[in-house]
């Protein structure tokens, strides 16, 4: 194979989560030129990466907002037709949705190759462009493994599992440019889109205050939307929600002797980077998307009703019910383990 473009537009834990289909590919094809389309607000993970010969950012967001007014109307389309020349200057050997929905649809379908692989069972009728349809994969399987078995229909060799990333900044760096205590570090990822997937404030005050008493610094990261948020539960540690990078997040992440963290995307990139996730789990499935590789904790309730995926729930016990004491003491134990 000579060629091929990978299509992983969203969201950044999917997009981790991804990172060990080049290496699967790459040690098969050496040579191999592997480029990548991706959303922007996804993009910075992936730039100046060693693997990507060309990194291919769609402004979606930008482009449909734009398309939305009269006034931003030609804005949009001069957007879009930019995007299109740059995904149609190459002609690929393969082209391959790891995305499965309508959106990756419309980049695979006019993207140019004689073959455009991806799975049987993907959505909103994104299999109509394929010319290859992989078998539909089990739903229980990790993200990565199917990820992983795309890779092994091309011809990938997906073991030794391994998460690529681009370059980041040092922990120690990013400490003295932003004013912080050196690492390691203990980091708590709360925030998230899904209400569901939301731990309570009171438990999160509660294991910040038990934690500070562990020895080591504490973060809170977010977004900068999560701000607000997060300020209403650090009544230890420092608030950095939206004041890192992408590439920062990564760099903080790398310093963080434990990270606590709901399902979101920062936790597999803390899993991505081989650090120590407990992972409170709600209304998602652990096995389909929990921390990846070994060393982590995932604390759930076995309730009959869980995992229901739902976005909006009126007795989220799966997370209400989750105790500050369990999270403390899981995480003592990865500390301990740490030190073995």
């Amino acid at each position: 194979m000579r060629n091929i473009l990978i299509v992983k537009l969203s969201a950044l834990g999917d997009v981790v989560q991804t990172l060990p289909v080049l290496s699967a590919l790459k040690r098969a094809y050496p040579g191999l030129e592997i480029d990548w389309v991706v959303e922007e607000q996804n993009a910075e993970i992936l730039m100046g990466h060693p693997l990507i010969r060309r990194l291919l950012i769609f402004p979606r967001r930008r482009i449909l907002r734009l398309l939305k007014s009269a006034s931003g109307f030609r804005k949009g389309m001069s957007l879009f037709r930019r995007f299109m020349a740059e995904l149609r200057a190459e002609t690929y050997e393969v082209i391959l949705d790891l995305q499965g929905l309508l959106k990756s649809a419309l980049v695979v379908a006019l993207a140019k190759s004689a073959r455009k692989v991806g799975f049987a069972n993907h959505r909103e009728g994104s299999t109509l462009p394929l010319t290859e349809k992989l078998p539909p994969y089990d739903p229980d399987l990790h993200a990565v493994r199917r990820y992983l078995s795309a890779a092994a229909y091309l011809g990938g060799i997906a073991e030794p599992v391994e998460f690529p990333l681009a370059p980041y900044p040092s922990a120690n760096i990013l400490a003295e440019k932003l004013g912080f205590p050196p690492p390691p570090w203990l980091v708590f990822i709360p925030a998230t889109r899904w209400p569901t997937k939301l731990w309570t404030e009171a438990g999160w005050r509660e294991l910040a205050r038990r934690a500070s008493s562990l020895g080591y610094p504490l973060l809170w990261v977010g977004g900068p939307g999560d701000r607000e948020y997060l300020d209403r539960l650090a009544v230890k540690g420092l608030n950095l929600a939206g004041r890192l990078s992408l590439k920062e997040l990564a760099g903080v992440l790398s310093g963080a002797v434990a990270v606590v963290s709901v399902d979101t995307g920062p936790m597999h990139l803390a899993a991505a980077l081989g650090r120590p996730v407990v992972a409170l789990f709600g209304p998602t499935a652990p096995w389909r998307t929990g921390p990846f590789g070994g060393g982590h904790r995932v604390l759930r309730k076995d309730l009959s009703c869980s995992p229901c995926f739902r976005k909006r729930c009126p007795e989220p016990r799966c997370l209400i019910e989750l105790e500050p004491e369990e999270v403390l003491l899981a995480l003592k134990e990865i500390l301990e383990h740490s030190k073995a």
